[in-house]
């Protein structure tokens, strides 16, 4: 597959590009001191323009004159630092490596950064701000450096943003479930991690900055060797260019860049996303832009122009109150999630719809081997499941509680157990028949409900009516789930269509809306009560905890009638997912089977998402396992796809369950540990 992903030192100039870059970056500077000084005029205090001006003349009452020099200019001036190190960071990750999707964000730098300042938190560790950085570095350096080796170092394709958002996915369910463990030593890092640059004096500005100047002025000086990068690796080295050595040592100083934002602010999306692709359009028409040592200045402006304006745009729209709580974050990750789809469905992608592999047909008693072992395997599983726990129970324990025999703890126990059990098995079900049904409709093998951004729909639905109407009942949690499903899923795949279903586009376009809904959900967390905030990130992490038998009635109604369909239809699924021809020549309207299958797997997905939370991977996993071990044939796949989801989710909802009881994690943390290997894995595997 290739990827167009030109940088600014490629193109070549225009007519007109002479002149010109010097009176731009004047107007770069004059927008940003403009959002400086309006940004500097706004918080809850009652303190105007007028009262800070008197604060800097020596005129201004003491507490209008603390309030603007202890917590407006520090704010300010961290938006301002923060912004330029994060676009100057992302304008050298996209340089290095070829790839115009290349951020802090995408290739997981970020959420590395936050997994290590969790991880510390998690053992008690309290470190001056300093020492956490060094600690978020480590972290953020390591996670770029896993996705720059799996996904091939300079290959300048966009399988490089999808190893760092599979990433990124796994590393941040892993962080949340250490909140979820460790709420008291981890307090506060949720909102954290949503990115605020409102300070407490200088001191964060003071540590941070002679960071921010090592690596701005190391990637300058790397400038010219960045530049000789972009006319190939060959051309480099007969320039005399070390090729490797430049591209670590850029690396290493964009997670430096970036280190330095997350420790001041958290982690502020999106805008080493932005901020280059914002410049570029300059380079077209400007040489002075065109070479790094303009453009990286530049887009350390519109940076700080997009941190100081998202501030700015907040404070305006949302009242005094409740700005205070409201992360800058939240809204330069709402618009880096666009960026990112326009982006992702602008892009050239020379791969088209990934063709599958001819319908491999194995031996019938292989089939039903397979079969009768995960039968077997989960039954065991949901067995294990209803006797193991914070309290285990015997066989003739639930034998008693069958007949209504049971004495009141088993009773108790039982009443709160066998629904979980319930909800993780036919959750993991609809999760694994949804993407198989979407990976044969797209002839993708890397969509997945989750990495699609439809789980991020129905979850975004979901919290919603959680944090509105805490009451709601199952059925009410599953029409939200569903219509935030249909929403995403209508977006997504309406704008993958566009010239067939492009691997690269289709999972793009999905963790760009992804993005989106995580953001919103942050939000809504945030604003919300405590109780409905706890209530929504312990549903987040895909835990099946206080769960009943009427929030499993809809899952298992929509499960039957989906496996039913999808069994009926087994020959018309084999059909689409070979090519857009074959189905044509036999008669059968692609168009209108393709949005059957979509809208199945938009229900499956909402009604397992509002049964059991968000549940990642299992899509993903089930479908591929099931077509190594019997062959693309759908009449085999489904089943065996249905019961290997069934023992995953079950599994892993046991295990969260039993391993650090009574604390428990959610089935989505386990699965994303699995999932999140095996998907870099099937990059990986698919590179040649």
């Amino acid at each position: 597959m290739a990827v167009t992903a030109t940088t600014p030192a490629t193109r070549p100039p225009t007519a007109t590009s002479r002149t010109g870059a010097a009176p731009v970056t004047a107007a770069l500077v004059l927008l940003v001191a403009a959002l400086a000084l309006v940004d500097i005029t706004q918080g809850t205090a009652a303190v105007g323009a007028p009262e800070v001006w008197k604060a800097f003349t020596g005129q201004a009452d003491p507490a209008d004159a603390s309030v603007v020099v202890a917590s407006r200019l520090p704010r300010m001036t961290a938006g301002l630092l923060v912004g330029a190190v994060l676009g100057m960071a992302g304008a050298a990750l996209q340089a290095v490596s070829r790839n115009v999707l290349a951020s802090p964000d995408t290739l997981a730098v970020n959420a590395g950064s936050y997994f290590a300042l969790g991880l510390t938190a998690a053992f008690g560790l309290s470190l001056p701000l300093f020492a956490s950085s060094a600690f978020a570095f480590a972290g953020g350096l390591a996670a770029a450096a896993v996705v720059l080796v799996l996904s091939g170092l300079g290959a300048g394709t966009v399988r490089l943003v999808l190893a760092g958002s599979a990433l990124t996915l796994g590393l941040t369910a892993v962080t949340e479930g250490l909140l979820l463990l460790f709420p008291r030593q981890t307090e506060g890092l949720y909102q954290w991690n949503q990115g605020s640059i409102a300070q407490s004096g200088f001191d964060g500005v003071l540590q941070m900055a002679p960071i921010a100047v090592v690596g701005l002025v190391g990637l300058l000086l790397l400038a010219r060797r960045v530049d000789a990068l972009a006319l190939g690796d060959d051309a480099a080295r007969g320039l005399g260019v070390p090729v490797r050595a430049t591209r670590i040592t850029a690396v290493v100083l964009a997670a430096l860049l970036s280190t330095a934002a997350v420790t001041l602010a958290g982690p502020v999306g999106y805008v080493g996303l932005c901020a280059p692709a914002l410049v570029r359009p300059l380079a077209r028409r400007f040489r002075g832009f065109t070479k790094s040592r303009g453009f990286l200045p530049a887009a350390g402006l519109t940076g700080a122009a997009l941190v100081l304006g998202s501030d700015v745009l907040l404070r305006a729209l949302v009242p005094s109150d409740v700005v205070v709580s409201v992360p800058t974050g939240v809204v330069t990750s709402l618009v880096g999630a666009v960026f990112l789809i326009i982006m992702a469905v602008r892009v050239r992608d020379t791969a088209g719809a990934t063709a599958t592999e001819r319908l491999h047909i194995r031996s019938r008693a292989r089939f039903l081997t397979v079969t009768a072992v995960l039968v077997v395997v989960a039954i065991g599983v949901t067995v294990a499941g209803v006797l193991l726990g914070d309290s285990k129970l015997l066989l003739g324990d639930v034998l008693n509680w069958v007949q209504g025999q049971a004495g009141r703890t088993v009773t108790f126990v039982l009443d709160t157990r066998v629904p979980r059990v319930l909800a993780a098995l036919f959750a993991g079900a609809a999760l694994a028949l949804a993407g198989t049904v979407v990976q044969a409709v797209t002839r993708n093998p890397l969509a997945e409900p989750s990495i699609l951004g439809i789980s991020g729909g129905a979850a975004l639905g979901a919290v919603l009516l959680v944090t509105t109407v805490p009451v709601a009942g199952s059925w009410g949690m599953a029409g939200a789930a569903f219509a935030g499903a249909v929403v995403s899923s209508v977006i997504v795949f309406g704008l993958a269509a566009r010239g067939g279903f492009q691997q690269n586009r289709l999972v793009l376009v999905g963790f760009g809306l992804a993005t989106a809904a995580a953001a919103l959900i942050s939000l809504l967390i945030i604003l919300t009560d405590p109780f409905n905030a706890t209530k929504a990130l312990t549903w987040l992490s895909g835990s099946t905890y206080g769960r009943s038998m009427p929030d499993v009635v809809p899952l298992v109604a929509v499960l039957a009638v989906g496996a039913a369909v999808a069994f009926a239809r087994r020959t018309e699924l084999d059909l689409v997912s070979l090519d857009e021809d074959t189905p044509r020549l036999l008669g059968l309207g692609l168009g209108r089977a393709r949005l059957g299958f979509l809208a199945l797997a938009v229900l499956l997905t909402a009604t397992a998402v509002a049964a059991a939370g968000t549940i990642g991977f299992v899509g993903l996993v089930a479908p591929h396992a099931a077509r190594a071990l019997v062959g693309r044939q759908h009449a085999r796949v489904v089943p065996v796809a249905v019961l290997l989801g069934a023992v995953l989710v079950c599994t892993a909802d046991l295990v969260g369950r039993t391993v650090i009881a009574p604390a428990q994690l959610g089935a989505g943390l386990m699965t994303a540990v699995i999932g999140t290997p095996y998907f870099l894995y099937l990059l990986v595997r698919s590179r040649g």
